[in-house]
């Protein structure tokens, strides 16, 4: 995950290098925080301590900005499940990486993000696009591979592998929507890791043999 940077750093401090990053990482704040419509470039510029002008140094319009937190400030974090299929002791493996998906999902601006994406991707259909196809696509891809590999080794049931991915990651998406548009009205919180590995050991109760 990208950095989070204090509003109004001194711009003298950090090299020019580093400011296309400090954009993106002020743009996932500002866009979880404000929604895509609401967020405005003059706030990405005042959270990464540069000119609006700089912005354009780097990025053309919002939509390409949105792209590069995809990119570069959430796929990184996603890429491990890609790698699942390949691993041994599917169980083990997969309460690792939903733990750590959970984690991300509670202690960084990411269920902002996605709940902008919900909320968003009728008005702005190209959010929905980026999101499915540079996350949704590689990610349930990748833990249905998982699954498909498990059930080939006899480690899990047989089933629809892709429905056994969607079971395993629904709870967490309920969960990071709850918090995100029930929290600010008073709402009691769930634990998110908490509620991730309780779901994880009941469904594998029912997916290994």
């Amino acid at each position: 995950m990208l950095p989070v940077l204090p509003a109004g750093q001194p711009k003298f401090r950090r090299r020019k290098a580093d400011r296309p990053d400090e954009i993106i990482a002020a743009a996932f704040e500002v866009f979880a925080q404000k929604g895509f419509a609401a967020a405005r470039l003059d706030d990405i510029a005042a959270r990464a301590g540069v000119s609006k002008g700089a912005i354009y140094l780097y990025f053309a319009t919002k939509e390409d900005i949105f792209r590069a937190v995809v990119d570069q400030g959430v796929a990184p974090n996603l890429a491990h499940i890609q790698a699942l299929a390949g691993a041994p002791n599917f169980p083990d493996t997969l309460r690792g990486a939903v733990g750590l998906i959970a984690h991300l999902a509670g202690a960084t601006p990411l269920g902002g993000i996605v709940k902008m994406v919900i909320g968003e991707a009728r008005n702005f259909p190209e959010l929905a696009r980026v999101w499915h196809d540079r996350l949704i696509v590689p990610a349930l891809g990748g833990l249905t591979a998982a699954i498909a590999a498990a059930q080939a080794r006899g480690e899990i049931r047989p089933g629809d592998p892709r429905h056994y991915a969607v079971s395993l990651i629904s709870p967490l998406l309920v969960g990071v929507i709850w918090r995100e548009t029930f929290l600010p009205i008073g709402a009691e919180p769930f634990d998110l890791p908490a509620l991730a590995t309780q779901h994880v050991e009941t469904l594998l109760r029912g997916m290994v043999p």
